[in-house]
């Protein structure tokens, strides 16, 4: 375990050759639904139907069944664990390590089924499911080697002078409540799961509502590579049970991915320290943004439209980090808005087990009437600039849409729509660019198209944002090579998938000790 070969990204598909894409055609038909997810806490399971999701494109086809556990359930699932957190602590790093790392086996093994089931929770279309199996895996592998570099005794980041031996050393804080999101069903919530789990805490994962089936999965491959059944537990649930957790003086850590409204409250909720309580609770978050692009004069439009098309519409602008504003030079704007509106007319709006899908419904009614509406303000204050779409009448699908000409105040150029919308602004220079990006409250991603290195120097300086691309598509992050996480009211600057995420999840000790000794003990 101390000679683990360096990290590597788990390669994705290349689902341009028919025998890659049979295998996920094969992992389909495995699929026996609905699957049945239980209230698991320990080796004690409770099933039942009170959660049902649903296959986005096919809402009458029932992808899992889940028992929705209650407050009660919530607190008896974190007794638990802290009861398994003392054994769970004091198990050496390297054991912890190798539990996770044969959960990535457990879960490469099972790569075709389980990105399948990504696809019929969540509509994610090929690439992205299998994608989010990869990334799941690779947090699993990142954060057992990162554990292993955190627990190194050598001592060598103190000052040591003659006469003392100072160390630092980093212990785990307790129960960890994983808040996941249904964007990233696998990924997202493995990434939090491992990082706590690797550092010696115990968790308690409650799944998006929308992915029960997904969380179960995850439980599953942790408990088969040899987590203790105490130590993770699995509670689906809505929104109520992720506030019983929250609420619970006993949980040391949340780590949440989702909206900004659940975030704060969250916030608001750990920093009402209950009687008795023995320590504050951290949060660990990451809310969202409302992203921007800047396409200065000199950008190759060659180069830029397609990524911004790749950023704003793949998986139908479900990610945190697509694009949502396109700050364009005024002197390309109008090519630009010309050239989207006829790339985004050729995207393919469809189911997500089609090959071809570029577009897939949303995860449900509630988020298709959503952007239904950001789309109806849109056209009423400004233009809409692709036309008609063929879209499918079953299912919560969307036409992609690109605006422009929106006024300043218009509530969709500031709220985070979530959706396959994109607005188009014109701007004076990068500098006006800049000025617009820095009176946003969020700040999680940003791109830039510009061939000047000054300019992009100084986009750079400016920049507000946790993960700034350029040249590139902003969406993809990967672990090891992006750490992941936004600023202002995006989050709390975590930077999931890197070195440093992991101190989230521990507490430092610094012990030193006087070696000039006078006398021996007899």
């Amino acid at each position: 375990m101390t000679t683990l070969p360096p990290f590597r990204n788990e390669p994705v598909l290349e689902l341009r050759r028919a025998t890659e894409r049979s295998k996920l055609a094969v992992g389909l038909g495995e699929l026996r639904l609905p699957l049945k997810v239980p209230v698991w806490i320990g080796r004690e399971q409770r099933f039942g139907d009170e959660l049902v999701s649903t296959d986005p494109g096919r809402p009458e086809r029932i992808v899992a069944l889940a028992a929705a556990a209650s407050a009660e359930e919530a607190d008896a699932a974190v007794a638990t664990a802290q009861a398994a957190f003392g054994r769970w602590a004091a198990t050496p790093v390297h054991e912890r390590a190798a539990a996770l790392l044969r959960a990535a086996a457990w879960m490469r093994e099972r790569r075709a089924s389980l990105a399948a089931l990504a696809l019929r929770e969540c509509a994610k279309p090929w690439p992205e499911a299998d994608a989010d199996v990869c990334e799941a895996i690779d947090f699993l592998e990142f954060y057992a080697r990162g554990a292993l570099e955190l627990q190194d005794p050598d001592g060598s980041q103190l000052l040591q002078v003659p006469g003392e031996r100072n160390e630092l050393r980093y212990v785990p804080r307790g129960v960890c409540a994983v808040i996941a999101p249904w964007n990233f069903p696998l990924a997202i919530p493995t990434g939090m799961t491992a990082a706590a789990l690797a550092t010696g805490n115990t968790v308690v994962l409650k799944p998006a509502e929308q992915a029960p089936g997904c969380g179960m999965r995850i439980v599953e491959a942790l408990r088969a590579g040899g987590v203790p059944a105490a130590a993770i537990a699995l509670l689906p649930g809505g929104g109520e049970t992720g506030a019983a957790l929250a609420r619970n003086p006993a949980v040391a850590t949340i780590a949440f991915t989702g909206s900004g409204p659940v975030g704060l409250e969250l916030l608001r909720s750990a920093a009402e320290v209950a009687p008795g309580a023995r320590q504050l609770t951290r949060v660990v978050a990451e809310m969202g943004g409302k992203n921007c692009i800047v396409v200065d004069s000199d950008a190759d439009l060659d180069e830029a439209i397609p990524a911004i098309v790749e950023s704003a519409f793949h998986y139908a602008g479900q990610k945190c980090s697509a694009a949502a504003r396109v700050l364009a030079h005024e002197a390309l704007h109008d090519a630009l808005v010309e050239r989207l509106a006829g790339a985004v007319a050729g995207l393919q709006v469809g189911p997500a087990d089609d090959f071809g899908t570029d577009v897939p419904p949303l995860i449900e009614r509630d988020a298709q009437q959503r952007v239904q509406r950001y789309a109806a303000i849109a056209g009423e204050s400004g233009e809409i600039v692709t036309g008609e779409h063929d879209v499918p009448g079953e299912g919560w699908y969307v036409a992609p849409v690109v605006a422009a000409g929106l006024p300043p105040d218009s509530r969709v150029l500031r709220e985070e729509v979530f959706g396959p919308l994109l607005t188009v602004e014109s701007v004076r220079d990068v500098d006006e660019a800049m000025d617009r990006i820095d009176g946003l409250p969020v700040a999680l991603t940003g791109g830039l198209f510009s061939r000047n290195p000054r300019t992009v120097q100084r986009v750079i300086e400016r920049s507000p944002v946790g993960n700034l691309y350029i040249n590139r598509s902003t969406t993809g992050a990967m672990v090891g090579r992006q750490p992941f996480g936004g600023n202002r009211l995006s989050g709390t600057g975590t930077k999931a998938g890197g070195r440093e995420y992991l101190l989230h999840f521990v507490e430092p000790r610094v012990v030193t000790e006087n070696t000039v000794r006078h006398g021996l003990v007899v």
